[in-house]
Parts: structure tokens; C-alpha cells; sequence
């Protein structure tokens, strides 16, 4: 047997060395959107860790929600960094060729942290929820330790939900074409090429929208409901601003990352009416955007972040001339 397979107790799989990521080879002005994609993942990084870096030093900013803004934050640098690099070398070195293992290693990167980001908002949805309707059982409800739980809860979750996702692949033969049609190894438009049953690889793609996607949306949207009904039974219409304004830079983040994933994924993988190009450009877009965007929007909208982040400008700013 050749090394372009495996054997297994019934039929021969076939796997072929890798795989040829082809999404944007027709794209008009492709070289200024690479030059965009440099741009976003040095943003993304550069200020994703200075927010970690903020949080990390400043002791009262060790708090429930905090934390949970730092494991967003984690989530929008790997994120990136597992797709962003990989498309910039594809222009750079004209090397579209990924192997088949590493091929996978991406997929299981891409989604466990896609997966992750939808988590993360929710739970900042929850830190939200328990915040304003129960504001006097918040310190003994969401404490750091609670919010410690939460968050290995759904690391731990995805983990075994996209290994189980990916490892299900292996189980393809692909005897055919090995040119994906996306911006990385993608899970429906690598499965789409096998030259046998991926019936299994479909039910786990829906499973995967809906779970990863749909029910944390509905969560997000129900907690939301919930906090206005707590809101408008408020008497001082100063206070209803106030409690709201503090939602505003999670709704951003939400209707950013959320919106575009949704539309895409739910025309595109039931109906298939979306057009492959700009499924492409959409998607990537939507993936690489909000964790460049996210940063910015804690920081500025964020005024315990703001103040310290200037202050750790200032510190510098004076032992630089010590």
C-alpha cells in the first residue's frame, strides 16, 4: 500500500498527501486584501495582549468579568493567528499546499477557538445578566471562582465536541479533487470533496451551528430580554442609561462576530444559495475582524480598562526618563 492511504477493515481509505486551499484565486485586488489581513492580525495581536498585559498587572481588575474579557481576549489571538499567517503566506510564497495532517491540525484549531469566541460572549452575557438583575446576590453568584468553573467548563466542551468533529474526517476517502474552495482548511468544503458517505460529517456540521452557534446566540438574545425587562421596571430614567450603557461594547462585539456567521452559515450550508466567493471574503472577514475589533471596543468603552492602560503609559513614559 502506498502512503497516499490507509486500510481499513472494510474499504480502502484513501488519503491523499494534503490538500490545495484555492479560495481566493479569482478575487479581483487580492494583494490589498492580504496587505489588510498583515494589518488586522499586528492590530489584533498587538492589542489583545496589551489588554491581557493590563489585566494581568492591576490586582483590582482581578474580577469576574475581567476575567472573562482575558479569555476572550486568549481566544481572538489564536484565532487569528491559526488562519491570518497562513493566508499571507499563500500570497507571499504562491504555496497554497497544505499537508494532509497539518490540514487538520487547522480545522481543529479554527473551530475549537471559533467555538470558544461564541462561549466567551455568552458568558460575558452572563456576567451581564447576573450583574443587572441580581445586583445584590452578584458577589456571592459570579465570583472569580464561579467564573474560573464556567470557563473550563466550555474550553473543556468544545474540546471533546470539535476532536470528535475532526477525527470523524479520517474516516473520508479522498479520491478526487483536493482543491478546497475557502480561505483554510474548512470542514463543509473539505468534506464535500470525499468520495464516499459524509452523510456523518453533515449531521456534525449542522450539530456544530447549532450548538456552537445558534444556542449561545439564543442565550445571548434571552439574557438580553431579560436584563430590559429589569431595566424598564427602573424608576430613574438616568439609571436605565447608565445600567444600558454598560452593555453597549458587548451588543457591538455580538452583532460583529455573530450577524455576518449566522447569515453565511445558515444560507449557505441549508440552502446553498450564497455565491462561493463571497462566502469566501464574508467569512474570512468574519472570523478575522472581531478579534482586531474587540480590543479596541473593551478599551474605549471600558473605563476601568481605559484608566489603567494610561496609567501603564504614564509608568513607562516616566521610567523611560529615569
Amino acid at each position: 500500500m502506498s502512503s497516499f492511504g490507509s486500510v481499513s477493515n472494510t474499504s480502502v481509505i484513501i488519503h491523499p498527501p494534503g490538500f490545495y486551499i484555492v479560495g481566493f484565486e479569482s478575487f479581483p485586488f487580492i494583494s490589498v486584501y492580504f496587505i489588510f489581513l498583515a494589518f488586522v492580525y499586528a492590530f489584533s495581536v498587538m492589542f489583545n495582549c496589551l489588554l491581557i498585559y493590563t489585566i494581568a498587572v492591576n490586582h483590582s481588575l482581578h474580577t469576574p468579568k475581567f476575567l472573562a474579557i482575558t479569555n476572550l481576549a486568549v481566544i481572538d489571538v489564536v484565532l487569528n493567528t491559526c488562519t491570518i499567517p497562513g493566508m499571507i503566506k499563500i500570497f507571499l510564497i504562491k504555496d497554497n499546499f497544505i499537508p494532509f495532517n497539518l490540514c487538520f491540525v487547522q480545522m481543529f484549531v479554527y473551530y475549537v477557538f471559533v467555538g470558544l469566541e461564541s462561549y466567551a460572549l455568552t458568558i460575558l452575557a452572563y456576567d451581564r445578566l447576573i450583574a443587572i438583575c441580581f445586583p445584590f446576590r452578584q458577589n456571592s453568584i459570579n465570583t472569580v471562582r464561579s467564573m474560573s468553573c464556567i470557563i473550563i467548563v466550555t474550553w473543556c466542551f468544545i474540546l471533546v465536541l470539535i476532536t470528535f468533529a475532526t477525527s470523524s474526517m479520517t474516516r473520508l476517502s479522498f479520491c478526487n479533487s483536493v482543491r478546497v474552495f475557502s480561505y483554510f482548511c474548512d470542514y463543509a468544503p473539505v468534506f464535500r470533496l470525499a468520495c464516499n458517505d459524509n452523510s456523518l460529517q453533515w449531521a456534525v456540521s449542522s450539530t456544530l451551528s447549532v450548538l456552537n452557534l445558534g444556542a449561545p446566540f439564543i442565550f445571548i438574545l434571552l439574557s438580553y430580554v431579560s436584563i430590559l425587562v429589569t431595566v424598564f421596571k427602573m424608576k430613574s430614567v438616568d439609571r436605565r442609561v447608565k445600567t444600558l450603557a454598560t452593555c453597549v461594547e458587548h451588543i457591538i462585539i455580538v452583532a460583529i462576530f455573530y450577524i455576518p456567521l449566522l447569515v453565511i452559515f445558515c444560507i449557505g450550508l441549508f440552502s446553498r444559495a450564497v455565491d462561493p466567493e463571497k462566502r469566501v471574503l464574508s467569512l474570512s472577514l468574519a472570523s478575522c475582524l472581531p478579534p482586531c475589533i474587540n480590543p479596541i471596543v473593551y478599551s474605549l468603552k471600558t473605563k476601568e480598562i481605559k484608566i489603567r492602560t494610561l496609567a501603564l503609559f504614564r509608568k513607562t513614559k516616566v521610567n523611560s526618563k529615569i
